[in-house]
């Protein structure tokens, strides 16, 4: 059965600067029980709504299939961690989620690529284990909420 583990909105940048830096402290409340999303904008509250550059990227999902155990959003800085969906498989298809509100269709357009700081946050090797692995960027396409819980998936081309 597919689920929604984990939801994130953090209205800042977490990973700036050099990774032996270390990263930038987390606000309060970045994993939550429900998000709301809009079409051709995001996730509300999360730091890549409504810009420009990341209309076709502005919704992150990362399969829990894919994480080094122990590993969690706040570390991966994706906005959706499911399980049962195979969501690297996606790009260039449209999927749709609904979590009990109504649908959330969500363009997938591209990989998402893991980046060095996970080597720092979550464990050493774990950017390059992740290659491949780490989840798709997608522009929103209906509004819609989206809840941690069972969803239902369907994937058109």
């Amino acid at each position: 059965m597919a689920r929604i583990l984990q939801l994130l909105a953090s209205p800042v940048h977490r990973y700036v600067g050099r990774p032996s830096d270390g990263p930038a402290p987390a606000p309060p409340g970045e994993l939550v029980e429900q998000v709301r999303i809009r079409s051709g904008l995001g996730v509300v509250g999360d730091r890549y709504f409504g810009r420009p550059a990341h209309r076709t990227a502005s919704v992150t999902l990362i399969a829990q299939e894919s994480l080094p155990a122990g590993a969690d959003l706040t570390q991966l800085r994706r906005n959706v961690l499911t399980s049962g969906i195979e969501v690297d498989e996606l790009v260039g298809r449209v999927l749709t989620l609904d979590s009990g509100d109504g649908p959330v269709s969500l363009r997938v357009h591209r990989a998402a690529p893991p980046c060095a700081w996970l080597d720092v946050v979550v464990a050493p090797g774990t950017w390059k284990a992740m290659r491949r692995r780490g989840g798709v960027r997608c522009e929103p396409l209906t509004d819609g909420v989206l809840r941690v819980g069972p969803v239902t998936v369907s994937v058109d081309d």
